[in-house]
């Protein structure tokens, strides 16, 4: 990951289709779409819930997947652990960064047999502070979402890296809704969370559309991540909220143009600003004078272009004399001016 560049990931999540050829060909996608990385989950149903049918375990928050239990949802999203080695391998042909978000110590095993460079916190999981530290003493970079975390949660969480020796921690803000409305993004939290914690911030991103990344980036935002979709008519879980590969190549190159807008501080005169302070205002002569008139508001003005005297003597020589004859429309310089 470089320091001054934005490091964007596609989210592949659920939008599988349940089916392999679509999983790699969203690899392919996100590559050419221009993602650094593509981010997978690593879990089953089995290691993220229970099969119970009860009403603790239906989902009834005003979300698209209202009135489905959790374990029948998860068993439709999740990705298939035979699939991982295959979509790592193509992820480092295509030159794309692989990594994953595990849900238990059995998918932190798994990921560690598969060499993956950087653990993935999710939103939800930030509570289980056993696992992240499971995670962390893997001594691998740690992304953490934090999206129902309060400021403790956070601290808890870094703690737990920290306390295992691992201090390469990115936080990203998130808003744990699907969609995110703009009005919960609050992306001045991403300042904050560099301020507060000393640490790279980020953003993971739920809000429809690419203004949002934009903006993350303006404000400091080393990473960005979004869902990505081949096809949005794949459907499945997470659809909805998605980026297809136009819309997510159209969100890196907005993210890239931010960049090089906010660029740097710079104060320094390049050849190319002096040249264009040739159309800077400076004093010229207004009107013939001899050698003894007197200088005036009415025979000298500060106009453009830039060749003459600076504006900041203007005062000072107002009542000098002129040592010499100047026609109208002449740069003034000192030398024209008696000094005495």
């Amino acid at each position: 990951m470089s320091k001054n560049k934005c490091f964007i990931i596609a989210e592949l999540s659920a939008n599988h289709g349940g089916k392999l050829e679509i999983a790699k060909e969203t690899v392919r996608a996100a590559k050419r779409a221009g993602a650094d990385a593509i981010k997978l989950q690593t879990y089953t149903a089995d290691t993220i819930t229970l099969n119970v049918k009860t009403d603790d375990f239906k989902i009834k928050q005003g979300t698209a997947w209202d009135g489905q239990y959790l374990y029948d949802l998860y068993k439709e999203a999740s990705l298939p652990w035979e699939w991982h080695k295959e979509l790592y391998s193509l992820a480092k042909e295509e030159g794309l960064v692989c990594f994953s978000s595990p849900f238990d110590k059995t998918a932190v095993d798994f990921l560690e047999d598969l060499n993956t460079p950087i653990y993935k916190v999710a939103s939800f999981e930030i509570t289980d502070i056993p696992l992240i530290t499971y995670m962390a003493s893997k001594m691998k970079p740690m992304i953490i979402s934090t999206g129902i975390a309060t400021i403790e949660d956070i601290e808890l969480a870094i703690e737990a890296c920290k306390s295992v020796g691992n201090n390469d921690i990115t936080i990203l803000k998130c808003t744990s809704a699907y969609p995110a409305v703009p009005e919960d993004a609050n992306l001045r939290t991403i300042e904050d969370i560099a301020q507060r914690f000393g640490l790279n911030s980020g953003l993971s991103d739920h809000t429809m559309g690419i203004e949002t990344p934009m903006i993350a980036v303006a404000l400091g935002a080393k990473m960005i991540e979004k869902h990505f979709i081949l096809n949005k008519n794949i459907g499945g879980a997470d659809a909805h909220f998605s980026l297809d590969e136009s819309e997510f190549k159209q969100m890196v190159d907005a993210v890239r143009l931010t960049e090089k807008l906010m660029g740097k501080v710079d104060y320094e005169m390049t050849d190319k600003k002096n040249k264009s302070r040739e159309f800077s205002r400076s004093l010229f002569v207004t009107q013939d004078v001899k050698e003894g008139d007197i200088i005036t508001k009415e025979n000298i003005r500060s106009i453009r272009p830039g060749y003459g005297l600076h504006p900041k003597y203007y005062s000072k020589i107002l009542g000098k004399l002129f040592n010499q004859e100047v026609l109208r429309g002449t740069p003034l310089s000192i030398e024209m001016i008696n000094q005495k």
